[in-house]
Formats: C-alpha cells, sequence, structure tokens
C-alpha cells in the first residue's frame, strides 16, 4: 500500500510537470512557426523591392517592342528599299523578329499569360503583314505598305490589344 502511495506521489508531482511541458511544447512551436513566416515574409519584401525595378523595366521594354512592331509604325519607320513585295515582306518579318529576339529575355520578369499576348501580337502582325504580301502581290511593295496602313487606321492592331494589357498588369503591381 506504501508502494501504491508512493507511486501516486510521483504520479501527482509528475501530472503538472507533464502538462506543462505539453503546453510548453505547443506554445513554442506556434512561436516558431510564427517566426518563420515572419522571416519568409521579411525576405520575400526585400527580395520584391529589388525586383520590382526590374519587372518595370522588363514591362517598359515590352512596351516599347510593342510600340515599334504596331504595324502603323512599323509601316512608317521601315519604307521599301524596292518594289518587290517579297523582299519588302521579309523586310518588315525581319524586323519583327530581330525586335522579339532583343528582348525575348524580358518573359521571365512578366506573367505567363502576358507573355503570351505578347507572342500573340507579334503572330498576328506578322499573319497580317503575309496576308498583306499575298492581296498585294502584284501591285508592288509601296500598294502593299499602303493597304496595310488602309487596313488597320480603321481598326485596333494586335499591338494595341497586347499593351492594354500590359498596362493593366503593370497597374496591378501598385
Amino acid at each position: 500500500m506504501e508502494e501504491m502511495t508512493q507511486v501516486l506521489s510521483y504520479v501527482a508531482y509528475l501530472l503538472p510537470a507533464i502538462v506543462v511541458g505539453i503546453i510548453a511544447y505547443f506554445f513554442f512551436k506556434g512561436h516558431t512557426a510564427n517566426e518563420e513566416g515572419r522571416r519568409r515574409y521579411l525576405i520575400q519584401k526585400e527580395a520584391q523591392n529589388k525586383i520590382l525595378p526590374m519587372r518595370l523595366q522588363a514591362y517598359e521594354r515590352m512596351t516599347l517592342f510593342l510600340e515599334r512592331i504596331d504595324p502603323m509604325k512599323l509601316l512608317v519607320r521601315v519604307k521599301p528599299f524596292s518594289n518587290e513585295v517579297d523582299k519588302y515582306e521579309d523586310l518588315l518579318i525581319r524586323n519583327i523578329e530581330q525586335e522579339y529576339d532583343h528582348n525575348m529575355t524580358q518573359q521571365i520578369y512578366v506573367s505567363q499569360e502576358c507573355w503570351n499576348l505578347i507572342n500573340a501580337a507579334k503572330n498576328a502582325t506578322i499573319h497580317i503583314i503575309r496576308q498583306g504580301a499575298m492581296h498585294e502581290k502584284d501591285n508592288g511593295a509601296d500598294k502593299m505598305r499602303e493597304w496595310l496602313l488602309q487596313n488597320f487606321m480603321e481598326e485596333v492592331t494586335p499591338s494595341q490589344k497586347a499593351l492594354a494589357y500590359v498596362r493593366k498588369e503593370v497597374g496591378e503591381l501598385f
């Protein structure tokens, strides 16, 4: 009987220590998780401050790219050097591809949806230039240029559509 009382007295002393230990474990577990979350937040905030200027620069370059491949501006800037439609078509497409290659690395700073839209604008512009070349195959480069300019005066260009999305995405950064 004495042994039983002794065991019960040990349990009586150990029980509060075990309860305090369990409470302390959960408290410190919650505290360390909170501290880890705070550290991650601070690191992410610091990285954001360093990355934001680079992202804005990428959006600026994508804006410049879209402006440069906009058919209305491209056709005014790149004039035909001969009257051959095929050569002028190749010159325009080469200009677009060079601009694209020059800005390709910016895709890591913009969203996937934005990059897809920029690619679609580039491809749509090339497609429209090819359509113009097919439409004015027999009339010469100047007529092709006039036809393209006339068609784009009446509608929104693919570049303008993509540019509107870029503006929207940059607006969401702030």
